[in-house]
C-alpha cells in the first residue's frame, strides 16, 4: 500500500479545485482580515511566522520524503515560548473563521436549494412533508396521518465536556457570522460594505485580543446559562418554524386557512445540572436552580409572546364576533381579576379576543410571579385557553388570523410547556446500592463516595419540581450501569424512603442505561425480570405502557471497539424492541450519542434509518453534546435542517419498506457481521489489554493535560490513575487520540476484521444493501480522512512501546485499504465534495497546530520538570489543544 501522503497531495489539489467561489471569497475574505489584526498587535514579525509555517505545512502535505514536514518541524522548535503561543492562537482564531465560512456557505446553499425541487421529486431524506408524501404511498393518506400525529423527536441535552470554546469566544463568532451574512445582501452598496469590512476586523480583532483558555471550570450553573442562550437564539423560534414549514407543505394552497396538521414533535431534554453520575458539584439544590431559571426564562418568553400576539388582535367585535366560550372565558378572567380585566378592556374596546389575549398575558406573567391567585397552574391551562381564543376566531372566520401566530403560540406552549427542558436525573447504581446500606448501616457512610443524605434530597428536590412546574417536569430518572433489574428497583425504593412513603413520592419513569458491552447483551433479561416490579407495572398502566430505555454508545466502544460496539447496539436494540413488542409496551430507545465517532457520532438520519424494525417506531431521542449542539442549533437556519432531516428519517424508519430492507439485510449478512465482530474485537483488545498499555496512552496523547482544561463542570476521570482504562470517561479517550491525529477509536479493528473475511465481492454488496454497514464504513471513511499518518507517527514516538505503535500504523494502513476497496475510491472522501474538500484544505493547518502541540508534549514528557518550568509548555499545551479540536471539528 502506497504512503497516504501522494493521496493526500491529489486529494488537496482536487479540492481547492472543487471550493465554491463565495466560500472561497469568505475564507479570503476573513483569513485577510486576520493577517491585518496579526500585523497591527505589536508583536514583531508574528504575521510572517504565521505564513512561514502555514507554507511549509502546506508543501509538506505532497512531499513524499517528508521533509518538508521536518522542516517545519524545526521551525516550531526554534520558536519562543512566547511566540509560540502567539502562533497557536494565530492558527486557532484561523480555524475559528474557517468554520464559521463554511458554515456560512451551507447556509447559502440551504437558502438556494429551499423549494428548489417540487415535493413529488424530493426524496424521503429531504423534508418531512417528502417522508410524509413517501409514507403515505405505501400504507396509505389516513394511516400515514396518523403515524405523523405520532412523530416524536427528543433532544437532550447535556453538560459533558466536549466544547472547547470559550462562552466568549463562541459570542465573539456569532457576531462575525452575523456580518458575513449580511455581505450577502445584494442591497448592500460600496458604502455599507466598508463599514461591514471594518465592523469585521473590529470583531476579529476582539476575537485574536480574548483570552481562549477559561480561568476555572464552569459551574453546572454556568453550562445551564450557556444552554439559555442556545434557547433565546434557535430553539425558541426554530422549533416553531419546523413545525410550520411542515404544515405549509402538508396543506398546500390551504395552508394558514385550516387547522395544523403538523404537531408540535419536538420536545426538548436536559441532563444539565441534573446528571450527577460522577459529577460532586451537580447537588440537589442546583437542581432546583438550574429548573427555575429555565423556567423563568420561557415563561418570560411565552409572556413576551403572549402578549405580541394579543396585542396584534385588533379585531373589532362587529367584524369579528366572539363565540359563547370566548365570552365564558372572558367572564372567568373577570373573577379572577378586575384589575387585569379592566385594564385589557381599557386598552382594548371593542377588540374582545385582544382583550382575552391580553389577561391570558397577564396571567401568565403571574404564573413567573408565582401569584397563587392569577398563575396557571400546568401549562396545558393555558393551552386551552388559547385554543378557546383560536376556536372563536375560526367560528367568527377569522382562519388566517386563527392558524398565524396564535398557531404558533400554542405550538411553543406545547413544546416548551412552564419548563422549557424536560430535566433529567442520572446517578450511577452503585450509589444508590451503597445509599441503601447507609440506611441498613449508618457505619458504613465513610465507604459512600455521594453522602447519603445528598442522595435522598435529589429525590424530594424532583417532588418539589413536579409540585412548581408539573410532573413532565422532571420526572425521568436515568440509572448508569444498570447491571440488573434490582438497580431499577433501588430508585423506586429510595423515593419512597425520602419522601416517608409512596403518598408524597415524586412521579418516577425510571430509565435503564446499558453502557457496556456486556450489559448491552444481558439488557433483554434486565428488562424481562424489571416487569416484576410491582412500582413499573403501576407506571405502565398509567403512561399507557409508554417506557424508555437508554443505550450508551461511549463505553461499549471503549470496552470492544467500534466495529463491535457498532454490531452489538445494533443486535442489543434488535432484542430489546422484539421483548417491548412481545410485552405490550410503547418503546422509546434513547441514543447516547456523542460527537465523536468513537462515541457513536456522524450523521444521524443516516442512524435511524439504518436501525432494526420496530427499534425508532416513530420516535427518536438522543443526547447532544457539548460542540455538537452549537454545530447542530447555533445557526437557525442550519438547525432547521437538521430537525427536518432526523423528524423525516425517523418518520421513514418506520416505513414497511425500510424496515423490510433492514431486517433483510441483517439476516443475510448475519455471517459477515459474526466474522466482524469477532476479529474486530479481538485485534481491538489486543491493543488495550497488552502490557503497559494505559500509562503508554498517557505518553503518547495529551490525555493526562486534558483533565486540566477547563471545559466542563464534570471531571474527566471518575477517581482512578491513569494505570487503569476502566475510570478514564469516554470523551477524554476519544478527545486525546483525535489530539493525537490518529482518531485511533472511530477505525481500530475494522482493518483486521476486513481483511479476515477478505471477500471484497461480498463486502461490496453489504455496503450497497445493509444499512448499517455503509453508514459504520462511511463514518470510519470520514474519521480516517481526520487522521494524518505523518503527524500520528510523531504523537506515537514519544512512548515507550514500539511494538504498539507498529500496530496502530499498520491497522490504519490495512483499514484505508479496505475501506478505498470498498468504495471504489482512489482517495477519501472522494464521493463527498463538500465534506472532503473541507476536510482535506483544513488539514494542513490543523497540521500546523499539532506541531506546536508536539513541541510542547516532548517539554512535558521529558521529564524532571521544575514546577516554574513546567507551566510554559503546558499552557501552550491548552491552547492547541482548542485550536486542533476547532480544525478537526470535534473534541469528544
Amino acid at each position: 500500500m502506497s504512503e497516504p501522503s501522494t493521496a493526500h497531495d491529489h486529494s488537496r489539489r482536487a479540492a481547492e479545485h472543487e471550493v465554491p467561489d463565495a466560500m472561497r471569497r469568505d475564507v479570503g475574505l476573513l483569513g485577510e482580515l486576520l493577517g491585518t489584526v496579526l500585523k497591527e498587535y505589536g508583536s514583531a514579525g508574528l504575521y510572517e511566522d504565521v505564513e512561514r509555517l502555514r507554507a511549509l505545512t502546506i508543501a509538506a502535505v505532497g512531499d513524499e520524503s517528508e521533509e518538508t514536514l521536518a522542516q517545519a518541524e524545526e521551525f516550531v522548535e526554534g520558536l519562543s515560548p512566547e511566540r509560540a503561543k502567539e502562533m497557536a492562537r494565530a492558527f486557532t482564531c484561523y480555524f475559528l473563521l474557517a468554520n464559521l465560512a463554511e458554515e456560512q456557505h451551507r447556509v447559502r446553499t440551504l437558502r438556494t436549494r429551499d423549494g428548489e425541487l417540487p415535493l413529488q421529486q424530493q426524496k424521503p431524506s429531504d423534508s418531512v412533508a417528502a417522508a410524509f408524501t413517501h409514507l403515505a404511498e405505501e400504507i396509505g393518506q389516513r394511516e400515514a396521518q396518523r403515524r405523523l400525529k405520532e412523530l416524536r423527536f427528543h433532544p437532550v441535552l447535556t453538560a459533558h465536556p466536549t466544547e472547547a470554546r470559550r462562552n466568549a469566544i463562541t459570542a465573539s463568532v456569532r457576531r462575525i457570522g452575523y456580518l458575513l451574512d449580511q455581505r450577502d445582501d445584494p442591497r448592500m452598496g460600496p458604502a455599507a460594505q466598508a463599514r461591514n469590512t471594518r465592523e469585521l476586523t473590529e470583531e476579529i480583532d476582539n476575537m485574536w485580543r480574548t483570552a481562549q483558555l477559561r480561568v476555572s471550570n464552569p459551574s453546572p450553573l454556568d453550562e445551564v446559562r450557556t444552554a439559555l442562550g442556545v434557547f433565546e437564539s434557535s430553539f425558541s423560534t426554530v422549533f416553531t418554524e419546523a413545525y410550520r414549514r411542515m404544515d405549509d407543505w402538508l396543506q398546500g394552497e390551504a395552508a394558514g386557512r385550516t387547522a395544523p396538521k403538523a404537531p408540535a414533535f419536538i420536545r426538548l431534554g436536559s441532563w444539565i445540572a441534573g446528571d450527577r453520575d460522577g459529577n460532586p458539584n451537580v447537588t440537589a439544590s442546583v437542581t432546583r436552580q438550574a429548573v427555575a431559571q429555565a423556567a423563568d426564562r420561557v415563561l418570560g418568553n411565552l409572556e413576551e409572546r403572549t402578549r405580541t400576539v394579543g396585542l396584534s388582535l385588533t379585531l373589532d367585535d362587529r367584524y369579528t364576533t366572539p363565540d359563547g366560550a370566548l365570552t365564558a372565558l372572558w367572564n372567568r378572567q373577570k373573577q379572577l381579576s378586575e384589575e387585569l380585566t379592566e385594564r385589557a378592556a381599557r386598552h382594548s374596546p371593542r377588540e374582545p379576543h385582544r382583550q382575552v389575549l391580553l389577561a391570558i398575558a397577564g396571567r401568565v406573567s403571574a404564573t413567573r410571579a408565582r401569584d397563587a391567585d392569577l398563575a396557571y397552574r400546568v401549562p396545558e391551562e393555558l393551552v386551552a385557553d388559547l385554543r378557546t381564543v383560536q376556536d372563536s376566531l375560526v367560528a367568527a372566520g377569522a382562519l388566517r388570523v386563527a392558524y398565524g401566530d396564535l398557531q404558533e403560540l400554542i405550538w411553543q406552549v406545547e413544546t416548551f410547556g412552564f419548563h422549557l427542558a424536560e430535566l433529567e436525573v442520572r446517578q450511577h447504581s452503585a450509589v444508590h446500592t451503597r445509599t441503601l446500606q447507609w440506611l441498613e448501616d449508618p457505619g458504613s457512610a465513610e465507604k459512600m463516595t455521594v453522602p447519603g443524605e445528598e442522595v435522598l434530597e435529589t429525590f424530594r428536590t424532583i417532588a418539589a419540581l413536579q409540585a412548581r412546574y408539573g410532573v413532565n417536569a422532571a420526572r425521568r430518572y436515568i440509572v448508569s450501569f444498570t447491571q440488573s433489574a434490582q438497580n431499577l428497583a433501588d430508585v423506586y425504593v429510595l423515593a419512597e424512603k425520602a419522601l416517608d412513603g409512596a403518598v408524597d413520592a415524586p412521579v418516577l419513569d425510571v430509565i435503564p442505561l446499558f453502557e457496556t458491552y456486556d450489559d448491552l447483551q444481558n439488557a433483554p433479561r434486565i428488562l424481562e425480570e424489571a416487569l416484576q416490579n410491582t412500582h413499573l407495572q403501576k407506571r405502565l398502566e398509567e403512561t399507557g405502557r409508554r417506557m424508555e430505555v437508554m443505550l450508551g454508545y461511549s463505553d461499549s466502544s471503549k470496552d470492544v471497539g467500534p466495529v463491535a460496539a457498532t454490531l452489538a447496539l445494533y443486535q442489543a436494540q434488535e432484542k430489546i424492541a422484539a421483548w417491548a413488542v412481545e410485552n405490550n409496551i410503547q418503546l422509546t430507545q434513547f441514543h447516547g450519542r456523542g460527537g465523536a465517532l468513537g462515541r457513536g457520532g456522524g450523521p444521524a438520519n443516516r442512524a435511524i434509518l439504518a436501525q432494526p424494525p420496530h427499534s425508532v417506531d416513530l420516535r427518536f431521542k438522543v443526547t447532544e453534546q457539548g460542540e455538537v449542539i452549537d454545530a447542530r442549533y447555533g445557526n437557525p437556519e442550519i438547525a432547521l435542517r437538521h430537525i427536518e432531516q432526523v423528524a423525516a428519517a425517523t418518520l421513514m424508519a418506520s416505513a414497511p419498506s425500510t424496515e423490510k430492507r433492514n431486517a433483510a439485510a441483517a439476516e443475510k449478512f448475519a455471517g459477515l457481521a459474526h466474522k466482524l465482530d469477532d476479529a474486530s474485537r479481538a485485534r481491538f483488545h489486543s491493543l488495550i489489554k497488552a502490557e503497559g498499555f494505559a500509562p503508554w496512552f498517557a505518553q503518547v496523547t495529551p490525555q493526562d493535560e486534558i483533565g486540566l482544561l477547563a471545559i466542563g463542570s464534570r471531571p474527566a476521570k471518575r477517581g482512578l490513575s491513569v494505570e487503569s482504562l476502566e475510570d478514564l470517561r469516554a470523551i477524554p479517550w476519544n478527545f486525546a487520540w483525535g489530539q493525537a491525529r490518529t482518531n485511533l477509536t472511530g477505525w481500530y479493528g475494522l482493518g483486521t476484521a476486513l481483511e479476515a473475511v477478505g471477500d471484497l465481492d461480498l463486502l461490496k454488496r453489504a455496503y450497497a444493501e445493509w444499512p448499517l454497514f455503509a453508514a459504520m464504513i462511511d463514518n470510519i471513511e470520514m474519521s480516517l480522512a481526520k487522521t494524518d499518518r505523518r503527524i500520528a507517527r510523531r504523537y506515537l514516538g514519544l512512548g515507550d512501546k514500539p511494538e504498539l505503535a507498529a500496530a496502530v500504523l499498520e491497522e490504519l494502513d490495512l483499514t484505508e485499504k479496505w475501506v478505498l476497496a470498498i468504495t471504489g475510491q482512489d482517495r477519501l472522501l472522494a464521493d463527498h465534495r463538500v465534506l472532503g474538500r473541507a476536510v482535506q484544505l483544513r488539514n494542513p493547518y490543523v497540521d500546523a497546530l499539532s506541531l506546536i502541540q508536539l513541541r510542547a508534549l516532548k517539554k512535558l514528557r521529558s521529564g524532571n520538570l521544575s514546577e516554574d518550568e513546567i507551566q510554559d509548555p503546558r499552557n501552550l499545551l491548552l491552547i492547541t489543544l482548542k485550536g486542533v479540536a476547532a480544525g478537526l471539528q470535534n473534541t469528544g
